[in-house]
């Protein structure tokens, strides 16, 4: 098919620090896009690319000759932006049993006990596999920040925290990808209405989800503070309009596609003759 990306959103939509600004991303834009291509089509042209590099990244982490390398990818958003959307469509294009993935709720009273980032290293994906966070530990700087859950400085605290976790991460051989999946509120709107015309749909719709649209400004600006403290060299934050939900998706594919290449992976060689176990084979 024709390359449907005019420029990388790797590099697009890339977060740059101190200098990012939230409000300056339209919601409904397509950045790097072109128009004539069909989203769908590209999901699944390039769906067996991920699926090999998914494979590769697996293989490496279960030989003792390979690249012990996992990746990490961070979905956060306000309700309905696509998070489970980019877990069925795009991490449901590769082999489950080489992936990990968490969705993080209210902690638990045991949870509550430890530090706030107990309960993520549990969830930590292991060699060779990829994780996806469906939430995660950024609930604790942007749900506390807005709800006051925490004191005003132990917020401030967690960002330096957050950053160090990360980096100590990436030392260790995991690559972190975090999106922010950006959505307006006049569409989060449809989308709850939509749960609401759907009886299928009622079990995702929440009296809750009303509560949170009032505080909306707040938490615009806690992503806002967030992505600027946390977007680093090692684990820079993507922010992708999540209006339309086949760019979105097509997006963090091509993100995660590139962020793959990018480990230079090679098959690992076999700890065997190869010439001996075939003639081995022809014989049994």
């Amino acid at each position: 098919m024709k390359n449907p990306w005019k420029d990388s959103p790797r590099a697009l939509l890339r977060a740059e620090g101190e200098h990012f600004d939230l409000s300056a991303v339209d919601p409904a834009s397509t950045p790097g896009w072109r128009s004539s291509c069909d989203a769908d089509d590209y999901l699944a042209d390039t769906a067996r690319r991920l699926a090999d590099l998914q494979e590769m990244l697996f293989a490496n982490g279960r030989t003792e000759n390979g690249a012990h390398r996992s990746l990490l990818l961070v979905l956060q958003a306000m309700d309905t932006a696509g998070k489970g959307g980019i877990v069925r469509h795009v991490i449901g294009n590769v082999d489950p049993q080489g992936t990990h993935i968490h969705g993080f709720k209210k902690p638990t009273p045991v949870e509550l006990k430890h530090d706030f980032l107990w309960r993520i290293r549990k969830e930590l994906p292991a060699t060779g596999l990829i994780g996806v966070f469906d939430r995660s530990h950024y609930e604790d700087v942007l749900v506390h920040r807005v709800r006051h859950l925490s004191p005003a400085e132990v917020v401030e605290q967690r960002y330096g925290i957050i950053n160090d976790f990360e980096a100590e991460l990436t030392e260790q051989g995991t690559t972190v990808v975090k999106v922010m999946l950006h959505i307006s509120k006049d569409e989060q709107r449809r989308r709850l209405e939509s749960r609401l015309d759907r009886p299928d749909k009622h079990w995702k719709y929440s009296p809750n989800d009303v509560d949170e649209r009032e505080l909306w400004p707040a938490y615009q600006e806690a992503y806002q503070i967030a992505i600027q403290r946390t977007s680093t060299a090692v684990a820079p934050w993507h922010v992708v309009p999540a209006d339309s939900k086949p760019y979105a998706r097509a997006a963090v594919q091509r993100i995660l596609i590139e962020t793959l290449e990018d480990l230079a992976l090679t098959w690992p060689k076999a700890d065997f003759d190869v010439e001996t176990e075939r003639e081995r084979l022809a014989a049994s």
